[in-house]
C-alpha cells in the first residue's frame, strides 16, 4: 500500500518483506545440471596440454586430476589412500633390506603366486585411475583434434604405466617355472620320505649334507663325468659351512655295505684298470649298468654313496651343475672380472682354439668356462684351482642389482643348467639357510697333494681330516685358523699332523701349485 504522497506504507502489525534481489541469469550459472561438481573458482578452461599433463601427474600422485577438475572428496580419498599403501611398502621394503631373511618368505610357491596376482590387480587399478582421471577432466569439452590426441596419448601412458607390474609379474613367473623345472615335486626313491613340517623341514637335523657337482656333459659328448666335486657341511642353527673338494682323479674309493656297488666292488672302484677307478666315473658306471644298482638313472646315488662314505659324512642332497650351461649363467651376469696369472690355452691338446692372455680380464660365458677347464700345459689340481677362482668371481659379482636387472636371463639359464633331489617344498628353507651361510663363516679343505694322495688315498686320514675340519668351524675364527683351517672359502688344504702311515704310489697327475695357500681375493684379483 501507499499513501497519498507515494511512500509505500505497511499495514500496522505487519512486517515488511524483505526484497530479494536477483543477479541477472548469466551470473546465476543457468544450464549446470543438478548435483554437478561446481567448477574450480578460478580454474582456466583445460588445454590439451593440461589433460595429458593432469592425467600423467595421476600416475605418480592419485587424485590429483580429481582435485583440479573440482572431485576434492574423490581427490582426497585416493591421495590419503595412496600415501597409506606408499609408506606400508617403503616400510616393508626398509625392513627386507635390513633383514634378508625375510626375502625367504617369498620363495615359497604360494608367495609366487600372491605376487603375481597382487601385481596383476595393481596394473588393472593403475589403469581403472588414469582412465578415470582423464574422464574426470572432462575432455568432451576439448576440440575434437584435441580429444583424438589425448585419447591416443592417454591409451599409451596406460601401457606404460601398466608395464612394470606385468614385468614383475612376468619375472615372478619366471622364476617359479625354473623352481618348478629344477626342484622336484616328488621325493627321491631313495630316500625315505618324510613329514612336511613348516616348524621343522630338516626333519630334526642338525647338520645337512650338499653335493654340489659340475659335469660336462654336452650334445657331442656320451653321458656325464663329474669334473668337480665340492661337499658343502652346513650348520643349520648358524649356517657355518665347511666345504670340502675332492678332486676327479681319486682312485679306487669304497662304497658303503648298504650301496649296491659295495659287492661288485669290495676293495674299491677300480672300473677300468690299471689306471681307471676315477671317482669322476662313479657316476657314469651307475648309470650304464642300472642291472647291478637296482634301477636307471641311480649315478647320482652312486657317487652320494661312495664320497659319503669316504668323508664318513650323510651326503643329503645333491646338485649338478652342467659346465656348459654354466657358460650362459656368465653370460646372464654380464661376463665375470677375474685376474688371469698366465696365458691359459684352450681347445685339444696342444690350445689351438683360443687363448686367455695374463692380466685383468673380464671373461666370457665361452672363456670363463675353458679357463677352468683347460688342461692345456697343466694338471688337474690347476684346473681345480682356477675353477674355485671361477665359482668364487661367480658369487662374489652376481651382486643383488645384478640379478635384478637380469632376472630373466639368469632364471632361463638356471633351467638349463640344473639337476637336483632337493624337494620343491624345501626350497624356501633353503633360501633361509643360504642367508644364514652367506653372513655365516665359511671354511675350506682340500684334499689334494702333498697332503693327500689321489693315487692311493689315506682314507682314515681324510675322515680324521673331515671330522676335525666340521669341528674346528664351530670354534671362532681365530682358534680355527690356529688349528689350520682357513676362515675363507678360498683357502685349500688344512695342515694335518696325521703321519701317513705308508708311502703313497705316485699320483695320476702331479701338482703343480705354489706351496702356500692363498684367498680367492689375492689368488684371482676379485
Amino acid at each position: 500500500m501507499s499513501n497519498r504522497d507515494g511512500v509505500d506504507t505497511v499495514p500496522e502489525g505487519k512486517k515488511r518483506r524483505p526484497i530479494r534481489r536477483t543477479r541477472p541469469s548469466a551470473q546465476r550459472g543457468a544450464g549446470r545440471a543438478k548435483g554437478a561438481p561446481a567448477a574450480p573458482r578460478f580454474a582456466k578452461p583445460l588445454t590439451p596440454g593440461a589433460v595429458l599433463g593432469w592425467t600423467a601427474l595421476s600416475a605418480i600422485v592419485p587424485g590429483a586430476a580429481h582435485l583440479r577438475a573440482g572431485h576434492r572428496r574423490t581427490g582426497l580419498v585416493l591421495v590419503s589412500v595412496y600415501a597409506v599403501l606408499l609408506l606400508g611398502a617403503l616400510a616393508y621394503g626398509l625392513s627386507v633390506a635390513g633383514d634378508l631373511s625375510n626375502v625367504a618368505g617369498l620363495a615359497g610357491d604360494g608367495a609366487m603366486l600372491a605376487v603375481v596376482i597382487g601385481a596383476s590387480v595393481l596394473a588393472l587399478a593403475w589403469f581403472a585411475l588414469l582412465v578415470t582421471s582423464y574422464v574426470a577432466l572432462g575432455p568432451n569439452k576439448l576440440p575434437q583434434q584435441g580429444q583424438i590426441l589425448t585419447g591416443i596419448v592417454v591409451g599409451l601412458l596406460c601401457v606404460t604405466v601398466m608395464s612394470p607390474f606385468a614385468l614383475a609379474a612376468n619375472s615372478v613367473l619366471t622364476v617359479r617355472d625354473a623352481v618348478g623345472a629344477i626342484f622336484p615335486s616328488e621325493p627321491d626313491s631313495d630316500n625315505p620320505a618324510v613329514a612336511q613340517n613348516p616348524e621343522d623341514p630338516w626333519d630334526g637335523k642338525e647338520r645337512v649334507n650338499f653335493l654340489l657337482i659340475g659335469g660336462d656333459a654336452a650334445g657331442n659328448r656320451t653321458g656325464v663325468r663329474t669334473d668337480s666335486m665340492n661337499v658343502a657341511s652346513v650348520d643349520l642353527k648358524t649356517g657355518t659351512t665347511v666345504l670340502f673338494s675332492l678332486p676327479r682323479n681319486l682312485q679306487h674309493v669304497r662304497f658303503p655295505p648298504s650301496s649296491p656297488l659295495h659287492k661288485q666292488f669290495p676293495n674299491g672302484f677300480m672300473a677300468e684298470l690299471p689306471n681307471g677307478g676315477l671317482l669322476n666315473e662313479v657316476w657314469q658306471y651307475a648309470t650304464d649298468n642300472p642291472q647291478l644298482m637296482g634301477g636307471r638313472n641311480k649315478g647320482p646315488r652312486a657317487l652320494m654313496d661312495a664320497i659319503g662314505y669316504t668323508l664318513n659324512l650323510k651326503i643329503d642332497y645333491y646338485m649338478l651343475m652342467n659346465m656348459y650351461g654354466f657358460a650362459d649363467l656368465v653370460d646372464a651376469i654380464g661376463g665375470l672380472r677375474i685376474r688371469v696369472e698366465q696365458d691359459v690355452k684352450w681347445g685339444g691338446l696342444y690350445g689351438t682354439a683360443g687363448v686367455i692372455k695374463a692380466g685383468e680380464r673380464k671373461l666370457t660365458g665361452e672363456q670363463a668356462l675353458w679357463y677352468g677347464r683347460s688342461r692345456v700345459g697343466s694338471d688337474d689340481f690347476s684346473r681345480m684351482s682356477r675353477q674355485r677362482c671361477v665359482i668364487g668371481a661367480f658369487a662374489q659379482q652376481a651382486t643383488p642389482t645384478v640379478i635384478l636387472t637380469r632376472f630373466n636371463k639368469i632364471a632361463g639359464a638356471a633351467k638349463r643348467l640344473a639337476q637336483t633331489n632337493i624337494p620343491r617344498h624345501l626350497v624356501q628353507p633353503l633360501v633361509e639357510l643360504a642367508v644364514k651361510v652367506k653372513g655365516a663363516k665359511i671354511t675350506s679343505l682340500q684334499f689334494v697333494p702333498p697332503e693327500f694322495y689321489s693315487g692311493r688315498p689315506d682314507w682314515a686320514k681324510i675322515r680324521t681330516a673331515t671330522k676335525k675340519a666340521i669341528n674346528d668351524s664351530l670354534r671362532p675364527a681365530r682358534q680355527a685358523q690356529t688349528a689350520g683351517v682357513s676362515a675363507s672359502p678360498s683357502v685349500t688344504a688344512s695342515r694335518t699332523r696325521t703321519v701317513t702311515p705308508q708311502r703313497p704310489t705316485q699320483t695320476p697327475t702331479r701338482n703343480s701349485q705354489r706351496a702356500g695357500a692363498k684367498g680367492l681375493d689375492e689368488l684371482c684379483g676379485l
